[in-house]
């Protein structure tokens, strides 16, 4: 994660992650789609592309977020690609560094990595790999990009290999993310930072990496809600976005409550579900302002589950023109 200005605007990061049921717009349209965002974030001072990536999912969700960072680092110059999460025990850690260490050269140093164990076991049927040795995998994997990254020959598994090029930023941040004191206990231990939406855990990770006598990242927690849309009209946008919200919210839901997990999503089926469950927002220009203005990071969707990317708009030019300029 980039140190943050002077001016102490919060964050303002822009998601994506491709999923489009058959019902929603056709997925090549939201492909270009998110690279012209991508340009419009990066020109009007948005400070993250938060790219996200699961595998096999009926609905494309994006199997492969870094070859979308490669095609964002070409159309950008000074934003944040955070990988936010890979899934790294479905990875191979020498190709992973390798593909890591392009984007970053691509990007000129704006890569960051967000590294997650994984909860979705069909995933790891799919790659052939041991869903109970996830938390060993994210460990490996981290000590495998950190020794990679040197450019200089290490042992592998027995045997010395080497990775190349370097990234362009020799620290490219390598954070975890996770929904257990486990992970936030592996982060305070291993990572540049802990990437989690629930304070307790967010506690028990500053706790523990004080402890060990690591300088915790307290910036790191994502308070508030998980997607966030802005409009002049929040009745008619709530409208335009409801089934999408609904799927959204009810794919997470019925991935993560089975494992007992902690989640900014809940089981939903209504519009009226949604909006009482808090994780995705309609709000005015002047609600948002508010919003950043408590120092809330403010995490914007805007092609959530295949939706008209004109909504999206809508939310990114609001935030560009009557939000950003009362928070700098």
């Amino acid at each position: 994660m980039q140190e943050r200005k002077q001016d102490m605007t919060p964050e303002t990061l822009v998601r994506f992650d491709m999923r489009a049921p058959d019902w929603g717009t056709p997925r090549h349209e939201l492909y270009a789609a998110a690279l012209d965002m991508a340009t419009f974030a990066d020109e009007r001072g948005f400070t993250c592309l938060s790219l996200a990536e699961h595998h096999g999912m009926e609905d494309g969700y994006c199997p492969s977020s870094v070859t979308l960072a490669a095609a964002m680092a070409a159309r950008t110059r000074r934003i944040e690609l955070r990988l936010s999460a890979i899934v790294v025990p479905l990875h191979d850690p020498l190709r992973l560094a390798e593909e890591l260490a392009v984007l970053d050269n691509l990007s000129a140093g704006r890569a960051a990595l967000v590294a997650v164990g994984g909860y979705i076991e069909y995933e790891f049927d799919m790659f052939d790999k041991d869903f109970a040795k996830r938390g060993r995998a994210v460990e490996e994997t981290v000590a495998t990009l950190r020794a990679a990254w040197t450019g200089e020959p290490f042992l592998y598994r027995g045997r010395t290999v080497r990775v190349t090029p370097r990234p362009c930023n020799p620290h490219l941040p390598i954070y975890l993310g996770g929904a257990s004191p486990v992970a936030a206990r592996r982060a305070a231990r291993l990572a540049d930072g802990f990437i989690v939406h629930d304070p307790e855990l967010h506690r028990i990770y500053m706790e523990e990496a004080t402890r060990l006598g690591r300088k915790p990242k307290a910036e790191n927690v994502i308070g508030g809600p998980a997607a966030i849309f802005v409009s002049r009209d929040p009745e008619r946008t709530w409208h335009a976005i409801a089934r999408h919200a609904v799927h959204e919210a009810e794919s997470y839901a019925r991935w993560q409550e089975p494992l007992n997990l902690t989640s900014a999503y809940r089981q939903v089926t209504t519009l009226e579900d949604i909006r009482a469950a808090g994780a995705i927002v309609v709000l005015t220009p002047e609600e948002c302002v508010a919003l950043g203005r408590q120092g809330i990071p403010l995490m914007l969707h805007p092609l959530i589950a295949g939706i008209d990317p004109q909504v999206g708009w809508e939310t990114l030019e609001l935030v560009a023109d009557e939000v950003l300029p009362h928070l700098r």
